[in-house]
Order: structure tokens, then sequence, then C-alpha cells
């Protein structure tokens, strides 16, 4: 099949670890991988956001990358790109037009309103991962949510207007039915994790406990949380990997206030800021550490915890969204209410004084990843969503 996967945002391209850029860039680029390492032609249509990159660049896992002309070659936060679609969606219609595609999957909900708006004019059925949801996002952040107000009847739409929506999660399918979806129009298939990157590796020798948050810089992360929980740890440490580089670190807003909360608990000695850090890099990083700490106020998949069990790391999570499907208390880790520390502390606690549960809790991650979340079986899954509604009179509840 000739595929295009739409990311407005998350170039699969892109350095990893600002403020929008993250998970979405790496699912995107591996189902891309993957899907072409099954003989499909794939197109991954992103916004251009840098005037010297070539419109199109031939990846060596096999897939392109097509650059956007849609608003000005430069970053742009997402939450500013809405009045960007209409021309991101003239982009993908005349590129439909001279190359037809089989199938257009849009990942985020402003990939979904360019994609439905292309395909009015270009008969294309439409797959939709939202990837965060609006109506979460609103009830978690209320006045301080920064998406477009228009977003929620964007996503409201979307249910109504795609041939199929792909889910992460159970929980979201559920938000998903709230919002007007009906149920055989969704199909739970989680992230993937490549297991042969991410794997158990030998732990260098550490003088103290250590713990590791890793991801996006940005406070509904939960890595605030930690650092509160982290006063009632004494003797152990937290390095943080995310956000800038390094050499850029102190100017870095969220950097600053997590430093100004570490001092305020007396705790600033005990935390470590590794900026941002290669794909490359992040398995031994994972490695060397006690316990992964993944504990978003709201996630709707969270790679973290599953790249963690992949590298036999005990997790410990907030129950919340994906979350709730990748890691399972008691046996590949624990989880916690969001936005506890005063719970997540003692929970912390208890596992680093405890190796054996530490280790079981890491050989039973690492055979759960290996079960249930490599990439093939997810791109196996993703193609047969794919096949179903590019079938010759595919039968679709989708209004368009």
């Amino acid at each position: 099949m000739r595929v295009a996967l739409v990311s407005e945002h998350a170039n699969p391209l892109a350095a990893l670890g600002g403020v929008d850029a993250g998970g979405q860039n790496v699912h995107v680029g591996a189902l891309a991988a993957h899907l072409a390492a099954r003989g499909h032609d794939v197109t991954v249509y992103s916004r251009r956001d840098d005037p010297d990159v070539p419109t199109r660049v031939v990846t060596p896992e096999g897939y392109a990358v097509e650059h956007v002309p849609a608003g000005p070659a430069y970053a742009v936060g997402k939450d500013d790109l809405l009045r960007h679609m209409p021309a991101f969606a003239r982009y993908l219609e005349q590129r439909w037009r001279e190359q037809p595609v089989d199938v257009a999957h849009a990942h985020f909900w402003m990939s979904g309103v360019a994609s439905t708006r292309a395909a009015r004019r270009v008969p294309v059925p439409v797959v939709q991962t939202f990837h965060a949801l609006g109506t979460v996002k609103r009830r978690q952040q209320g006045a301080r949510d920064t998406s477009p107000p228009e977003r929620i009847g964007f996503e409201r739409r979307l249910c109504r207007q795609v041939d199929h929506v792909i889910a992460t999660c159970r929980d979201e399918v559920a938000e998903l039915r709230a919002m007007g979806l009906p149920p055989s129009r969704a199909s739970v298939v989680p992230c993937g994790v490549d297991t042969s990157v991410f794997r158990p590796a030998e732990a260098g020798r550490r003088d103290r406990p250590r713990l590791l948050s890793i991801g996006r810089l940005v406070e509904r992360k939960g890595i605030g949380n930690v650092i509160e929980a982290l006063a009632a740890l004494p003797g152990v440490e937290l390095v943080v990997a995310g956000g800038p580089a390094r050499d850029r670190l102190d100017a870095d807003p969220e950097v600053q206030r997590l430093r100004d909360l570490a001092v305020r608990h007396g705790v600033a000695d005990r935390v470590r800021f590794e900026g941002s850090v290669s794909r490359a890099d992040v398995p031994a990083l994972m490695s060397c550490a006690d316990i992964v700490v993944a504990v978003p106020w709201y996630e709707p998949f969270g790679i973290v915890p599953v790249e963690a069990m992949a590298c036999g790391r005990p997790v410990v999570g907030s129950a919340v969204g994906g979350l709730l499907d990748t890691v399972v208390p008691g046996v590949t880790g624990e989880l916690v209410p969001p936005r506890r520390p005063d719970l997540l502390a003692p929970v912390l606690g208890a596992l680093l004084a405890d190796p054996v549960r530490r280790h079981a809790y890491g050989l039973a991650g690492r055979a759960r990843a290996v079960e249930r979340y490599q990439w093939a079986e997810v791109a196996a899954q993703t193609e047969a969503v794919y096949a179903a509604v590019a079938a010759p009179g595919a039968a679709s509840e989708a209004v368009r």
C-alpha cells in the first residue's frame, strides 16, 4: 500500500526533548520504518520549520519525510498551528492528486483537520490517532490549557469524519465514546518499542540509589512531584533527562522552576539535569537507574514505561491513561495517583529497599515488552486497520 502518515508538528527527524518533540515523533518514525520494512511505500508529511531542510528526505529506514510549506519556515508552538492547517491541507490535496495514496493516517488532531479537508477533494480513507485529547487536557489543566479553544469541537467532528480511529489505550476509547465515536470505529493499537535496542544491560556501580525521570520537560509530566517526593527519600538521587541541550539548561523556564523546587525542598544536591539525550543513549541511561519514575498528570500512552520495561527496569508510574494498560502493579512496577508526592515517596522507598522485588519486576517487565509491545507486532496491527479501511467497497460510518 501507499501510506501517508500526517504529523503536522511531530517530525520524526526532529531532535527530541523540546516542548513539542517527544513520544509522538518517536512513534511516527518507528511506525513509518516498520511499515516500510513490511513492503509499504510510506511518506510522512510534517510542517517545514527550517528554511534549509530539503523538501523531501528519504531516510535510511526506507520511508520519506516531506516538509510541508504551511506557515513560516521556523519553529512555531503546536498550539499556534491551527491557522496554518488550510495551507497544509492544500499541499496534501495537491500531492495526493499527483501521487494517489491508499490510506492517510493522521497523527494528532490538527493533522486530522488537514487530512480530512484534503480527503474531501481527493478521496482517501483517513485513519486518526489523537495521541492526546483536548477533553482530557482541559479537565487536567483547566485555565492553564493553552490549546486553541476550537480543539474539542474539531476532535468531536473528527470522530464523525474519519474512517477509523486507532487509540493507544483502553482509557482513550472510553473518552472517544463519550465524544460520540461509535465503538465499531475504534481499535486499540499500543505504541511500540524496539526490544533489540531497549534491552537489559549491565549497570555501573553507584554510590547511592538512583531514580530516573526522562521525557519532555513540561509541568504535566510530573517531574516536580518526583522532586517533592525526593525530600522523603534521604540519600537517593534523581536524574532528569530531557529538555534543551545541557549548555542551554540555564535559560529554560521549566528547568529553572524545577531547580527552585529542589532548593525549596532541600534536595538540590541530589537532582541532576542531563538535558536532551540522544535516542541511542537512552537504554544505557535507563539501565543505570534503580527505578524509572513516570508520573504524568495525564498520558495518552506513555512510551517511557514501556522502554524502561524493555530495559528490565522496574517502573513506578501514575495511574492514568496508557499506564493503566502497560504497567502491571505488583508484577512490572507500581502505580500511584497523579500529583501525590506524599503517596509516591513511600512506594519508591519500599521498592528501593527491596532489590529482590526490583529484580523480579525487571524480569517481568522485559517479558511483557517483548510479548506485547514489539514494533513488528504494532505495525502488523496497524496494517490490518489500513487494509480494512482501504479495501474496495469497505463499509464506513464516516460522515464527510
